[in-house]
Formats: structure tokens, C-alpha cells, sequence
């Protein structure tokens, strides 16, 4: 009775891992793992890369601020980072820009204090909009 107890589980894990199809990992209660395409939500923050220069990325990022009205705009930037907080429909947004790799930067997006995926991946395709 015991084996198969401690058998179970390492069957269960061995079935998921044949599957073919990679699901989230979870770590202390934070999903980890691709939700659509290179999005990921990771402990309230959805983040992509986006192929372009860190300079393009925030303009855009400004645009869509612009755009959705936001106020309490508050940016701070460095050389190859970069904070912009703001306040868009009444929820407090916190975007993340870094430099990746040439021509590659990568934004995080949190809403609130726990986070919106669906909200964040809005504002992720408006800003992929600008960026165009």
C-alpha cells in the first residue's frame, strides 16, 4: 500500500512530462511559463520583449499613456532603464522598460498591487501598436 503511494506521483509527473505540452510551472503560488506567444505573467507582471530599440519602446510606452489619458505621470529613466508610473482609469499602472540585447528591450507591466493580465495585455498590444 505504501508503494504505491509513494509510486503515484512520480507516474502522474512522468504522464504530464509526455504530454507534449508545456504548462506553467508553478513556484510559490507564481505561475511561470509562456501564457500566449512571449508573454509572460510572472507574480502580477506581464513582460515581452519587444525587437526594437530601448529609445522606439519608450516613446511608444509614452504614446500609450497619452492615449489612454493617463495621469500622475511619473517617469524616471537611466541608460538602458527606465520606470514611467501612471494612473489610468482610476488603477495604478507601473511600467518596467530595460535594455536587452541590441534592438531588444523588454517591458513589464503591473497594475494595481496584484496585477491585471487581462488589463496588461491590452496595454502590451497598444504599445506594440505605437511601436509600429
Amino acid at each position: 500500500m505504501l508503494k504505491k503511494h509513494v509510486i503515484l506521483p512520480f507516474f502522474i509527473m512522468g504522464l504530464i512530462s509526455l504530454a507534449g505540452c508545456p504548462g506553467p510551472l508553478i513556484v510559490g503560488g507564481a505561475a511561470i511559463g509562456a501564457a500566449s506567444g512571449t508573454y509572460f505573467y510572472i507574480n502580477g507582471e506581464l513582460k515581452t520583449d519587444y525587437y526594437t530599440s530601448f529609445d522606439k519602446v519608450w516613446n511608444a510606452v509614452e504614446k500609450t499613456i497619452a492615449d489612454m489619458r493617463g495621469i500622475n505621470v511619473e517617469p524616471a529613466r537611466e541608460i538602458g532603464a527606465g520606470v514611467i508610473k501612471a494612473t489610468i482609469n482610476e488603477e495604478s499602472v507601473r511600467f518596467d522598460i530595460r535594455y536587452k540585447a541590441k534592438n531588444v528591450t523588454t517591458v513589464a507591466i503591473r497594475i494595481g498591487t496584484i496585477g491585471n493580465k487581462l488589463s496588461s495585455q491590452l496595454i502590451h498590444d497598444k504599445i506594440a501598436d505605437n511601436i509600429k
